[in-house]
């Protein structure tokens, strides 16, 4: 009996190495620019003894993201190659519970990050938008608590629902009537799959708002600009800043729809649909972030410098 054990345990299809081998690529990518975007901020956290509102935000999600990344690989890598190493119940929903955390610290530190920038940017006379905009440093480290907070509780919350889904599912075939099981299952299944897609559309719908309202006040700044005389000298910032939060709404979009349809695929067997799907998903942390060094001056001055270095390096040893 102990002879089949391994062959059970080593036993690696095509897609799953091909799965494992793509997204190790891009988690090893993933991780290195978030930890960079975290050393940097750490770096000027200690020389300065403090960070700007959003330092707190770009520092936050950068550790979110990284962790995730890193849970991610460790679940695929062990579902894929190790499958029997998850039949163990505590470590399968720690690394579970600690994933979907860290996936929903992401989602919701993303849009803390997009609601920062319209009301830091945006110009409306409302009063209530202009208090917003007075108040927002001291507001940042309590959104970034409550965000914290709501992805904890979530987290907690699904992966108790998917353990209970887990369980009925083994049981399924020796105890109880088969209709009560079936029904009981697909409730915990509806429940499970509800809140997820709750809270990837009330961060997105964040997101959406944001980039909508500071779109509107850039394009309304702009043909403000026009008939003035001062619109030589930032109609070009304007428009830079209309792109990049036309791409990252861009983005967004593409990474809600790759959501929810994970939750479609998730009882799935494995299929090219699947492999897509984690592979924008863990795409998406890294391009993102890159994205955000080269839109910050002190993150994309210290990127530079370290690549002129590496080429001073590289020069050297020719």
């Amino acid at each position: 009996m102990g002879a089949c054990y391994p062959p059970q345990e080593f036993n690696v299809t095509s897609y799953g190495a091909t799965t494992v081998a793509i997204i190790t690529l891009e988690v090893f990518v993933g991780m290195s620019i978030n930890a960079f975007i975290v050393c940097v901020l750490c770096i000027a956290w200690v020389k300065k003894k403090t960070l700007n509102s959003n330092e707190k935000i770009l520092l936050l999600l950068g550790c979110s993201r990284f962790w995730y990344l890193c849970l991610t690989w460790i679940y695929r890598f062990l579902s894929m190659i190790y499958p029997n190493f998850l039949q163990v119940q505590t470590i399968r929903q720690l690394i579970r519970s600690l994933a979907t955390f860290f996936n929903y610290s992401n989602l919701w530190v993303s849009a803390c990050l997009c609601g920062f920038y319209c009301i830091k940017i945006a110009n409306f006379r409302n009063s209530f938008f202009i208090y917003l905009k007075v108040k927002i440093d001291r507001m940042v480290p309590w959104l970034l608590l409550g965000s914290e907070t709501v992805a904890l509780a979530i987290s907690i919350f699904i992966a108790d629902l998917s353990e209970t889904l887990q369980r009925n599912n083994i049981t399924s075939t020796c105890q109880g009537n088969f209709w009560e099981v079936t029904i009981r299952k697909d409730i915990h299944l509806f429940s499970t799959f509800l809140l997820s897609g709750f809270v990837f559309a009330a961060s997105f719908l964040v997101v959406i708002f944001a980039a909508v309202f500071l779109l509107f006040s850039l394009w309304r700044h702009k043909r403000t600009m026009q008939t003035s005389s001062m619109k030589d000298l930032s109609m070009d910032a304007h428009i830079r800043a209309m792109k990049s939060v036309l791409s990252f709404l861009v983005m967004y979009s593409i990474n809600f729809v790759c959501l929810v349809l994970t939750i479609i695929y998730a009882t799935k067997k494995e299929n090219i649909m699947k492999l897509l799907l984690y592979i924008y998903l863990c795409a998406f942390p890294a391009v993102h972030s890159l994205i955000l060094i080269f839109s910050n001056p002190k993150l994309e001055k210290a990127l530079l410098k370290i690549l002129s270095c590496e080429r001073m390096c590289e020069f050297f040893i020719k």
